[in-house]
């Protein structure tokens, strides 16, 4: 959580914060309660980390204290107004996607996601992730990431991260991890020694595309499998990961680095 937040000339302070409830109080003199800052934004009495992909209600203003607190509202879903196709200027069309934990991609307005809903062509998943980056426009930041297409602009949401590593295969002596249900045709290398098993939510991590945020998720299945092959010396975490007979000492150093920086899925 961020230690403080701009409201216009007023600076917010953090001066307190447990579990789902974060209290900012002002130092300055004024509060006109049009939040912005780097990492926050504030519309519709609702504040939103894209730190954190937490979502805050506000659900007190105290004008004589100058104080705001929010409270967090767990997993809840964003309302965003848009139409699929739209065209905010000519020759310009607006999509929008939404991927699930498992990798699969879908129509984010879709009712029902599922294998049957999801997007299943290669030619067309290879393209669409290969474009896949960190959404800097400035527009729909409900929807960290883009994907341009030519003229298409395909603003992408995810339960979690945009990269989910399905399998890992070997090519030439080497072994390569695959994402996204593009069969072969999207990978990086595997890097055994870098799994990283998050505290809070349990889920298995691997580094990533640097354009996305360098990490990605591993998916649910996998995971379980890799947890066969972890070695939990002291603490709730792994220290150690066997792959193809070879023990390697578990390095978290890259994951801690990117904390502060990564949405990670936590509620």
């Amino acid at each position: 959580m961020e230690s403080s937040i701009v409201t216009g000339k007023c600076k917010y302070l953090l001066v307190a914060g447990y579990k789902d409830e974060f209290i900012f109080i002002c130092s300055d003199c004024q509060s006109d309660m049009n939040i912005s800052s780097k990492g926050f934004y504030y519309e519709r009495k609702m504040l939103f980390s894209s730190t954190l992909r937490l979502n805050y209600v506000c659900c007190e203003i105290n004008e004589k204290f100058k104080l705001i607190r929010f409270q967090k509202i767990p997993c809840v879903k964003y309302f965003v107004s848009y139409v699929q196709g739209q065209s905010p200027e000519p020759k310009i069309r607006e999509y929008f996607y939404y991927i699930d934990h498992q990798g699969m991609l879908f129509l984010d307005d879709a009712k029902i996601k599922n294998f049957t809903s999801c997007f299943k062509d290669k030619q067309f998943l290879v393209f669409f992730f290969q474009r896949l980056r960190i959404n800097d426009t400035g527009r729909y930041l409900e929807f960290p990431y883009i994907s341009l297409c030519g003229r298409e602009k395909n603003y992408v949401r995810c339960d979690d991260q945009p990269i989910v590593f399905t399998h890992v295969i070997n090519i030439n002596n080497e072994d390569m991890f695959c994402y996204n249900h593009t069969s072969d045709h999207l990978k990086i290398p595997f890097e055994p020694n870098k799994i990283y098993m998050h505290p809070s939510n349990g889920r298995v991590y691997h580094p990533g595309p640097e354009k996305t945020g360098s990490v990605g998720l591993v998916m649910s299945k996998l995971a379980i499998e890799f947890s066969k092959f972890f070695i939990f010396k002291e603490g709730p975490l792994p220290t150690h990961f066997i792959w193809k007979d070879v023990k390697y000492e578990l390095d978290s150093c890259w994951f801690k680095h990117l904390n502060n920086k990564i949405i990670f899925k936590n509620c």
